[in-house]
Formats: structure tokens, sequence, C-alpha cells
């Protein structure tokens, strides 16, 4: 899964597995998705194709663009057979 921190959040009091990556970046999204869809042996033509968006729209996530749409972005996430949580910031009320 990913983990998607909402502000900041203490980390040695949450265990991740060893699969969970916590990104609170676009750019390390779009990393996160590059190294995914390689790791699939998918190229980003594959990942589109799945995914139900445009090429064009994979190239910019993977390049970190911060406002790419969101259901696109989870669509492509389904499609690397990965989840997304979000995660409440240290001291918050959630």
């Amino acid at each position: 899964d990913l983990i998607l921190p909402v502000g900041k959040i203490r980390m040695p009091s949450m265990e991740f597995s060893k699969n969970t990556a916590v990104l609170t970046t676009s750019k390390e999204f779009g990393a996160e998705v590059r190294r995914l869809r390689r790791l699939g042996g998918m190229t980003q033509r594959d990942l589109a194709t799945a995914a139900g968006v445009g090429e064009r729209f994979i190239v910019e996530l993977e390049g970190g663009k911060p406002r790419c749409e969101l259901e696109k972005s989870l669509r492509v996430m389904k499609m690397l057979a990965k989840g997304v949580t979000i995660v409440p910031r240290a001291g918050s009320a959630l």
C-alpha cells in the first residue's frame, strides 16, 4: 500500500510493512508510479491503456505534476495493484 500522510506524522509510532511507501509530495508519488510500472515490465503506454488514461497523463504523473487528477491517479494505482491509505498528521483530532 501507499501511505499518504496528511501533514506531519510521527513515523516511529506507526508500523508499516516493507511493501509500504510513505509519500509526501507529488514528485515522490510519481517516482513510485514509475518504479512500480517498471517493476511490472510495463511501458507508459501499457499502463495508460490499462488504467483508461492518456499516455500524457502517465508522463505527467510520473514527472510529479502537482495537479494531476485524483480519480485518474487512483485508477493508475489500482492497475499497479496498490491501495492508497490516508494517515492523519500527528496531533490531529482524527
